[in-house]
């Protein structure tokens, strides 16, 4: 699949972090997927199927803060250049304490730590670079996957589902409706050695097809996530557990709404930069239900 980058500049007196943060909400309600921050502004990336050129003006000319001047370059990146683009300019090793290390084959090993994935990243999103897919490991080398059932929604290219393989769950089923990531999560678990983890195309019509999980990873984005709350429900045993990210922190109280119509509730939101991961769990009858526990990661 190809993308559009568009490079979006701002001239304000407000910092571009504020910036930042609101534009990249507003952009991600009109399907980009994708944004990395600079001290310019914000660059985001749109599968070309979904660009509409309109609507990101309208979205720049009715932005919620006052006295913005924007402007915007559109590049087109082919599939088959992603990989030299990440290469020459995003994609850098990522290290999560002394647990996991994520490279592509490009980079030189680093031993030492417990978990080491390959991502050769081309055209999906998902390498450990963002906050959403940090916070999301994160999460999971704190949990006992062993032995458990484990979904990867939205998978990208992989790295969450190879992971929980990694972790020694008895099953890893992963899933996205891109068929560019659907081709390079493939490859990637057969970089990694991990051939057994089940590799679906398609939407969250999927998920209710498959045996039920223990534990459900969906990095998304906040509209596509409240459309298939039910579905992830379904999909749940009794005693599991559903981690969402893809979203800010002030989109927490709309899904948690969403998930308490579906018999839901958040047992703790993780923060890094704004960006947040929530955890939860089935709503059980005797249960007396609390504040969402809070934490930030630095």
């Amino acid at each position: 699949m190809d993308y559009y980058e568009i490079t979006i500049t701002c001239e304000s007196l407000i910092d571009t972090t504020i910036i930042n943060d609101i534009l990249a909400t507003e952009l991600g309600e009109i399907g980009f997927e994708s944004f990395i921050q600079n001290n310019k502004g914000l660059v985001a990336y749109i599968p070309v199927i979904y660009y509409d050129t309109n609507k990101l003006e309208m979205r720049l000319s009715q932005f919620p803060l006052e006295n913005m001047r924007f402007s915007y370059i559109t590049n087109l990146i082919k599939a088959k250049d992603w990989n030299e683009v990440w290469e020459k300019n995003y994609f850098q090793p990522v290290r999560i304490g002394n647990e996991c290390l994520i490279r592509a084959p490009f980079h030189f090993e680093d031993p030492g730590f417990r978990f080491e994935i390959i991502i050769n990243p081309k055209m999906a999103f998902g390498t450990g670079n963002h906050e959403t897919t940090s916070l999301m490991i994160r999460a999971m080398l704190d949990l006992e996957l062993k032995g458990k059932a484990t979904l990867d929604m939205g998978c990208g290219t992989g790295v969450l589902a190879i992971l929980a393989a990694k972790k020694e769950a008895s099953r890893v089923v992963a899933i996205d409706i891109d068929e560019w990531a659907y081709s390079n999560a493939i490859e990637n678990c057969l970089l990694n050695n991990m051939s057994h983890i089940q590799v679906i195309q398609g939407d969250a019509g999927q998920v209710v097809r498959q045996e039920m999980f223990d534990y459900i990873f969906a990095n998304i984005n906040r509209n596509i996530l409240l459309r298939d709350i039910p579905d992830y429900c379904l999909a749940l045993k009794p005693e599991g557990e559903i981690y969402l990210s893809g979203f800010y922190k002030d989109n927490v109280p709309v899904l948690e709404a969403k998930c308490r119509e579906n018999g839901l509730v958040i047992l703790s939101v993780t923060e890094q930069n704004n960006w947040v991961v929530i955890r939860m769990g089935k709503i059980k009858e005797a249960d007396e239900i609390g504040e969402s526990r809070e934490t930030k990661v630095s």
